[in-house]
């Protein structure tokens, strides 16, 4: 029993010294790696967007709902979804 717990002791005590390390600067410690940058630079070589077909024929669709009343333009809006709905089934079916 003592050889057991004299071996957990020496165990322990390595453990203890190994989790100390050794540093020569502690300034090492006081600087933060960071990879921020400023919202400027960091967009400086993006392209610039293109617009969407797409969305550009529902954005026609909607304008000119502004000019009708709620239910009217809930109706316009229902349709461009049932016609989304069944370009996506044609396109799903010709896969």
């Amino acid at each position: 029993m003592k050889t057991l717990s004299t071996i957990a002791l020496a165990a322990a005590s390595s453990l203890a010294l190994a989790a100390c390390g050794s540093t020569t600067d502690a300034s090492e410690d006081a600087i933060a790696d960071t990879v921020e940058m400023p919202a400027d630079q960091a967009l400086t070589d993006t392209p610039e967007p293109v617009a969407d077909e797409a969305v550009a024929g529902d954005e026609a669709a909607l304008e000119e709902a502004g000019e009708m009343d709620a239910m009217e333009a809930a109706e316009a809006a229902e349709d461009i979804v049932e016609a989304d709905a069944a370009e996506a089934e044609a396109e799903a079916e010709t896969e």
